[in-house]
């Protein structure tokens, strides 16, 4: 880091393994981190850059530019959660009764799920369609680097959806959105003409929320609820994508269930922090594969 970043930093309220910091941080919950290091990942949250790393025996430390450590030091705790509050959701999550859960938590026992900034969640989950993590993060980063709003040391934020409004379709796909684009500019116009769409969602029961965000044009059931859970922190959500809809069929002899059915079964199952244990399942059946 430069001489404009400040001190290290140490959050006391997450202690977590090495494996589960990585998959919190870029396990396909968000798209901003990169890797700088074994233990290190740089990003930038709510137009905050951190710099994020893992030290022995199981610490974590952040540091930002020197000049927005205040607002930095105010975000850091709820993007990350508190250890109180993540013991409660373990605790109530039915691992005593579901062997494959208790396996799962016992790969990423301080697994978390991050507070992100509601629109670029929306963002970066539209662009998730039919690609993988690794070319998500290439389309946000084209359209930071050429549509972003600088804030320190060069490095500029993802556009917003009033600035995203101003950009056509054509220019997005010049970030490699490809077919993306089209749905990206129709959310775009309609958040310009009805921003209470987005404002109104923290406030509404799952369900309600659920509906009122697939009125967007591409936002279907699981990117509907990958924002809610992630952006809205609707812990309730069961997003269901390919790994998910396999686990589930493999696991708990889901078989020939479509998506939907397999969200309702996870949320009935797994109860109020379902999104939790989805992330968990998620995660150990990615690494499973790679192994």
């Amino acid at each position: 880091m430069t001489n404009n970043w400040s001190d290290w930093q140490q959050y006391n309220d997450w202690h977590p393994d090495l494996d589960s910091f990585k998959e919190t941080l870029d396990g396909g919950q968000a798209f901003c981190w990169e890797a700088t290091d074994e233990n290190t990942y740089q990003g930038i949250v709510a137009n905050i850059p951190y710099c994020v790393r893992w030290e022995k025996p199981n610490k974590i430390s952040w540091a930002t530019h020197s000049s927005l450590f205040d607002e930095a030091d105010a975000l850091f705790g709820k993007y990350i959660g508190t250890e109180n509050t993540y013991q409660r959701y373990y605790n109530v999550l039915p691992w005593r009764s579901d062997p494959h859960l208790e396996k799962c938590m016992a790969r990423f026992p301080t697994l978390r799920i991050l507070n992100q900034p509601s629109g670029e969640t929306l963002l970066g989950f539209l662009c998730s369609a039919a690609k993988q993590i690794v070319q998500i993060k290439e389309m946000l980063s084209l359209i930071r680097e050429r549509f972003g709003s600088e804030i320190v040391g060069n490095q500029k934020t993802l556009p917003s959806w009033d600035q995203l409004y101003a950009i056509d379709e054509t220019a997005l796909r010049e970030c490699k959105f490809g077919f993306r684009a089209k749905n990206i500019k129709k959310t775009a116009d309609l958040l310009h003409a009805t921003p209470e769409i987005l404002e109104n969602l923290e406030s509404q029961d799952y369900e309600i929320a659920k509906t009122t965000l697939s009125t967007l044009p591409g936002v279907g059931e699981k990117i509907a609820d990958c924002v809610l859970l992630l952006g809205y922190q609707k812990l309730e959500a069961f997003p269901v994508d390919t790994w998910i809809l396999k686990a589930m069929q493999r696991r708990y002899q889901l078989d020939d269930w479509n998506s939907k059915q397999v969200s309702h079964f996870g949320r009935r199952h797994f109860g109020s922090y379902a999104g939790l244990a989805q992330q968990f399942i998620f995660s150990w059946e990615r690494k499973a594969s790679r192994k």
